[in-house]
């Protein structure tokens, strides 16, 4: 899953095992849908397909400069944006417990990626902590995948289902506590994430989220 943190949105979902073809699957959907445009920064855990799909998806065929010397010229390189930023966390374990975080720049600088935190609304060092937050919430609302449950899937495409159903749902239907903004004296307004990203003027039904024309879901994208 991509998310974005600042938004509690979920961006793209690619329901399955974590493999290196799902995530180049994942990674070329997120850029599809947010346009291709380059995100203040990229973080994940140090699973090694990220960097191979962030790559593939966001690097650009750059032609190389002659150098005036005889022979044949050099080959056009693929070679990512000056914008782009991505660092990875690793955690170290022992007795089942977290005991140590790391965090490693793979694209982009250690300046450029510290003054991106600079920009971030609601983290100041890199980190995966709302993903996994977000997984937790993920498990309450789809109780398939909640441990140790006489709940799971039987069939594989109803699991995949409702893996996009609860995760999009999320989105319009799913008031989040911390979005909420004060709008008077001891009162607040609730907000979904489509609200805080600026997708939607309100909080969605499930029928209203259900009933909505694909087309017209895929016109106003």
């Amino acid at each position: 899953m991509a998310f974005d943190p600042e938004h509690r949105l979920v961006v793209s979902v690619v329901p399955g095992k974590r493999t290196e073809e799902k995530v180049h699957h994942l990674v070329q959907d997120f850029k599809e849908r947010t346009g291709g445009r380059l995100m203040n920064l990229l973080t994940s855990d140090e699973y090694p397909a990220y960097k191979t799909a962030i790559f593939e998806a966001y690097a650009v065929t750059k032609e190389q400069p002659r150098t005036g010397r005889p022979g044949r010229p050099r080959q056009p390189q693929k070679v990512l944006p000056k914008g782009l930023k991505y660092a990875t966390v690793h955690k170290e374990r022992a007795h089942g417990r977290v005991v140590k975080v790391t965090t490693r720049v793979v694209f982009g600088t250690l300046a450029a990626v510290l003054a991106a935190l600079t920009l971030s609304l609601v983290s100041k060092v890199v980190n995966t902590v709302f993903i996994e937050r977000h997984n937790g919430s993920d498990r309450n609302r789809n109780r398939r995948k909640v441990r140790k449950t006489c709940c799971f899937s039987k069939d594989w495409q109803v699991h995949e289902a409702m893996t996009y159903f609860t995760m999009y749902s999320y989105n319009f239907c799913w008031p989040v506590r911390t979005l909420r903004v004060k709008v008077a004296k001891k009162r607040y307004q609730q907000r979904t994430p489509a609200m805080a990203a600026g997708l939607s003027d309100h909080i969605w039904t499930i029928r209203e989220w259900a009933t909505y024309s694909a087309g017209k879901r895929i016109r106003d994208t």
